[in-house]
C-alpha cells in the first residue's frame, strides 16, 4: 500500500479539522452557556455573590485559554463604581376631589435613580406631552417651550408615527418602522430631567415597547443601579415610572379627555403640552449601597509593533437579573438566551484567535456588567476606558445567540451605519450567507445593547443577530421562536437551556464575527461611520488629535 505524502497528510487533516469545527464550537458554546446560566451563578446580578462566581469564572476560562489580563494594572477586571438602589414608591393623582390611588405593580413601576434616601412630590402638576420628544432635524418639539418645572410629564413610548400621504410610516422621519433613540424610555427620562420635570410617567404599550409590562416589573421592581458620579442626581427626575395602558386611560378619562384622540393628536408637529387637570403626589424611599462591580477584560496582543496600541473590541455582557425571594418556585433568572449565550460565543471567539495566528492588532474580549441596568458597564468603560478610544478601532458586540441551527442568513442591526458592513457581507457570501437588516427595527435594539454606549461617543460598533432563514424549517420558524421567547422567557425565570439548542447556528455566526475582527484588526484602513450617522462628528472629533 502506497503511503501519502506527508504534506498531504497534514492538508487532510486540516480539511477533516475544519468539516469537525462547527460541530465541535457548538458543542463549546453550548457548554459554556449551560456553565454561565448555572443555579449556582445566582442570576449573575450586579453586586452579588452571583457577581463574585461569575467573574472568577471568567477570570478562569481567560486564563485557560492564554489570554493575558485586560486591565494595565495586572488584572482581569476593570472596578465600575455603582449604586445599588432599591426603591419603594408609592403613587396618586387627584383630579378635583376625587382621589386616584396607585397600586405598585398592578398599577404602575416606579423608582427614583437619584442617589438619596426619599424623594418626595406634592401636588405636582400632571401634564401630557405626547411622545416627549425634541428633535430638530425634523423639526419636532413635543413641549414648544412649555415651563415644565416641577410638573410630572405623562409621555408615550416609542417614536411619534409620523405618516406620508400614502398613510404609511415615513421612513424619513424618526426611521419610519425603526425605532430610533427618541422612541426608547432612557431618552423620555433623560430630557425629562433636562425640564427640570419633578416626575416622568410613560404609558406602557406592548407592542410600541416590544416587551410585556411583566417585563418591567421583572427589571425594575428589585435592586437597581446607577453609576456613582458627583453629579448623578442632577441629571436624574425624581420619579421615574411606567403607568399600565388601563391606568393612563382611566387619568386620562377621568381629567375629561379621550385617549384615543390624544394619542392621534401627539403624531402632529402642532402637538403641544396638554394639562390634564390632575395633581400627583408620590414618594420614594431608596435603600442605598455602594457596590464596586467588574467587568472583565482580556488581551490577546497584536504582533505588529507599527499599530502598537491599537485595539479591537469584542465585548457581551455577563449580567442579569439575580434572584427574586418574593416569587414561589423558581426564583432564579438565569438568563441563558440573555446572556449566557452571548459571553459563550465571546469565549468561542477567545479561543478561536488565541490559537490561530496572532492578530495584528490587539484584541480585547470585554465582558461588561450591568447592561440590563442601564448599559452601566459599558457606559463606564466608554467614559473610563482601559486604553484610549481614539486608537480604538471598533466594538464588536454579541447579545444573544442562534441556539437553533443554521441559518441561509444573518441580520445586522443598524444595517449600514459603519463600512464594516461591506466586510460582513463578504463573509457571509463565503458562507453561503446573505446579510439582512434587523427584522423588528421599530424594537430599538440598536440603542439597548452595550455597542450603543460606545456608538455614543463616536467608536464604530458592530451588532449582528441570528439570522431568520433557518435551513430545514418552516419559513415561519424564527418568528414563531422570537415571539414565544419574548412573549413567555424575556427577563423570567424560564429563559434556561433548552433541549432544542444546539447552537449549530452561533458556531456559524462566531466564525465570521471572528473572521470580521480579524479583518478589521488587519486592515490598512479603519471602519468608519457612513455618512447621514449621529454618531460620525463624534468620531471626526476623537480622531483629530490621533491624525
Amino acid at each position: 500500500m502506497k503511503l501519502l505524502a506527508p504534506a498531504l497528510l497534514l492538508a487532510l487533516a486540516a480539511v477533516l479539522r475544519a468539516a469537525d469545527e462547527p460541530a465541535e464550537s457548538a458543542a463549546r458554546i453550548l457548554a459554556w452557556t449551560k456553565a454561565i446560566s448555572a443555579d449556582e451563578f445566582e442570576g449573575r446580578a450586579p453586586g452579588s455573590r452571583g457577581e463574585d462566581r461569575t467573574v472568577a469564572y471568567l477570570e478562569s476560562e481567560f486564563r485557560k485559554l492564554g489570554l493575558k489580563p485586560g486591565n494595565p494594572d495586572g488584572t482581569y477586571v476593570q472596578k465600575v463604581p455603582l449604586a445599588g438602589i432599591t426603591s419603594r414608591a408609592t403613587l396618586g393623582f387627584r383630579i378635583g376631589t376625587t382621589e386616584m390611588p396607585l397600586t405598585s405593580v398592578n398599577d404602575f413601576v416606579g423608582l427614583s435613580t437619584r442617589i438619596t434616601t426619599k424623594v418626595e412630590g406634592k401636588a405636582s402638576d400632571v401634564v401630557f406631552v405626547g411622545y416627549g420628544v425634541v428633535a430638530p432635524e425634523f423639526d419636532w418639539d413635543d413641549y414648544k417651550g412649555e415651563d415644565l418645572r416641577g410638573k410630572t410629564l405623562v409621555m408615550l413610548i416609542n417614536d411619534p408615527p409620523v405618516t406620508n400621504d400614502r398613510g404609511e410610516l415615513d421612513p424619513a422621519v424618526f426611521g419610519g418602522k425603526a425605532m430610533t433613540y427618541y422612541g426608547r424610555w432612557t431618552y423620555k427620562y433623560e430630557v425629562a430631567a433636562k425640564l427640570g420635570a419633578a416626575a416622568c410617567l410613560i404609558i406602557h404599550e406592548t407592542g410600541p415597547a416590544a416587551y410585556p409590562f411583566g417585563v418591567v416589573v421583572s427589571s425594575w421592581g428589585r435592586e437597581n443601579f446607577e453609576l456613582r458620579a458627583p453629579d448623578n442626581n442632577a441629571g436624574h427626575v425624581a420619579l421615574s415610572g411606567w403607568l399600565t395602558l388601563d391606568t393612563a386611560q382611566r387619568l386620562i378619562k377621568a381629567s375629561g379627555r379621550d385617549f384615543a384622540e390624544l394619542k392621534r393628536s401627539a403624531a402632529r408637529r402642532d402637538f403641544r403640552p396638554v394639562p390634564l387637570g390632575a395633581t400627583a403626589d408620590f414618594t420614594v424611599e431608596n435603600t442605598l449601597r455602594n457596590v464596586d462591580s467588574r467587568n472583565v477584560v482580556a488581551l490577546l496582543p497584536g504582533s505588529d509593533p507599527a499599530v502598537k496600541g491599537e485595539h479591537v473590541i469584542y465585548n457581551a455582557h455577563w449580567d442579569h437579573l439575580g434572584m427574586d425571594e418574593r416569587l414561589t418556585g423558581d426564583r432564579i433568572f438565569n438568563g441563558a438566551a440573555d446572556n449566557a449565550a452571548g459571553v459563550a460565543m465571546l469565549l468561542e471567539i477567545a479561543r478561536t484567535f488565541s490559537t490561530g495566528p496572532a492578530p495584528r492588532r490587539n484584541v480585547l474580549f470585554l465582558s461588561v456588567t450591568a447592561e440590563e441596568k442601564g448599559l452601566l458597564g459599558a457606559r463606564h468603560y466608554a467614559r473610563q476606558p482601559l486604553y484610549p478610544l481614539e486608537r480604538t478601532l471598533a466594538v464588536i458586540n454579541m447579545d444573544g445567540a442562534n441556539q437553533f441551527g443554521p441559518t441561509r442568513d444573518i441580520e445586522i442591526v443598524g444595517l449600514g451605519s459603519t463600512t464594516m458592513d461591506e466586510i460582513a457581507t463578504e463573509l457571509a457570501r463565503a458562507q453561503d450567507r446573505v446579510v439582512r437588516a434587523e427584522s423588528n427595527p421599530e424594537r430599538g435594539t440598536y440603542f439597548r445593547s452595550d455597542h450603543f454606549e460606545f456608538a455614543k461617543v463616536g467608536v464604530p460598533g458592530f451588532y449582528a443577530k441570528a439570522g431568520r432563514d433557518f435551513i430545514g424549517q418552516p419559513p415561519d420558524f424564527a418568528e414563531r421562536k422570537v415571539n414565544e421567547y419574548i412573549a413567555r422567557h424575556y427577563h423570567q425565570p424560564s429563559d434556561d437551556v433548552k433541549p432544542d439548542w444546539t447552537f449549530g447556528g452561533a458556531a456559524q455566526d462566531a466564525a465570521l464575527l471572528t473572521k470580521l475582527g480579524r479583518q478589521v484588526a488587519a486592515a490598512d484602513f479603519w471602519p468608519e461611520w457612513k455618512p447621514g450617522s449621529p454618531f460620525r462628528d463624534r468620531r471626526e472629533q476623537m480622531l483629530k488629535g490621533r491624525r
